[in-house]
């Protein structure tokens, strides 16, 4: 898929810090390669601690992560109807002597 061109990788400081989920690059450490996460800027309740939540943690394991850790963010692809992939059509249903592998 495309993306646009106005779609690029722009500074951490410009990223919105009011909860959007925006795509991240995560620099490369001595734990792992670089990679690509969706984070949200986040203030811990207990804490008051701010930082950049990975949208896939678990709620007693936070990923957080650190503005140095991060080198650039873009928004997350458009959830615009006309910008989805097309319909794949359905398979064709089984005949009915071979349901559930019994024509194996």
């Amino acid at each position: 898929m495309a993306r646009p061109e106005s779609a690029k990788w722009e500074p951490m400081r410009t990223a919105p810090r009011d909860g959007t989920l925006v795509r991240a690059r995560v620099r490369a450490t001595e734990q792992g390669p670089a990679e690509i996460d969706t984070v949200r800027w986040a203030r811990s309740a207990r804490s008051g601690e701010e930082g950049w939540v990975a949208n896939d943690s678990d709620p007693f394991a936070r990923v957080v992560y650190a503005e140095v850790e991060l080198s650039g963010w873009m928004p997350l692809p458009s959830q615009r109807p006309g910008a989805r992939p097309k319909k794949v059509a359905a398979p064709e249903p089984s005949p009915p002597d071979e349901i559930d592998g019994a024509g194996i």
